[in-house]
This record gives structure tokens, C-alpha cells and sequence, in this order.
């Protein structure tokens, strides 16, 4: 584990890991983003063993549009699976460049415990 993610389980009963990525578009084209990552990222993340949900969060504020895109694992191993050995970098396509103003080169994962 790198400093960046410090001790991710995932393990224990009830626990989850949440992947968390930001990213920047202009407001004119948070429509047309907030599609395409249901095309790409929200599809493929669903697809891969070990997912157990994905969200956009989309806020306008002023002409940018902020996305907040958060994944929920089972494991580390299944975000491995999602986005490989580098985990820690965030995944890109090949048409986000088209549509972000912002590239944040990192994710942040988090354990997460969900309540009874």
C-alpha cells in the first residue's frame, strides 16, 4: 500500500470500498459527460466481479460542471479487476480528454462501513 491508500480491507462483515474520482467539464456539456460515463465507466464498472454499485454526482456551478464518480467493492482485489495493478491512478478513456477541463490523475479509496 502506498501512502496515498493506507489500510484498505474491504474484509471485514459489512464493509465496503469505495473508489472515489473527480473531474471538471464545462456546464454545457455535463449532459453529454454524465451519458458517455454510463456508456463507459458506470458500464464496465458494473460488469466487473465485485462491484457493488456505482454513482455520478454532477454539480453546475457557474459555466463548470463538477462530477464526483464513486464506485463501491468488495474488495481491493476487485477494483484490481476494475483498474489494475496502478489502482490508484484513475482510469481514463479514450474520449474523456474530449470532455474534461480538469484531469485529476488519482482516485481516493475509502473502507466503508455500512450500518445495520
Amino acid at each position: 500500500m502506498s501512502a496515498r491508500s493506507p489500510s484498505l480491507t474491504g474484509s471485514k462483515r459489512g464493509t465496503l470500498i469505495a473508489r472515489i474520482w473527480h473531474g471538471v467539464t464545462p456546464a454545457s456539456r455535463a449532459d453529454e459527460y454524465t451519458a458517455y460515463l454510463e456508456r463507459t465507466g458506470v458500464r464496465e464498472c458494473k460488469a466487473t466481479p465485485g462491484n457493488r454499485g456505482v454513482y455520478v454526482l454532477r454539480r453546475i456551478r457557474q459555466d463548470r460542471a463538477e462530477f464526483t464518480f464513486v464506485s463501491l467493492w468488495d474488495s481491493l482485489e476487485a477494483i484490481r479487476r476494475f483498474a489494475g495493478e496502478d489502482y490508484e491512478k484513475a482510469r481514463y478513456y479514450s474520449e474523456d480528454r474530449d470532455f474534461l477541463v480538469e484531469l485529476e490523475p488519482f482516485v481516493d479509496h475509502y473502507d466503508v462501513v455500512a450500518g445495520d
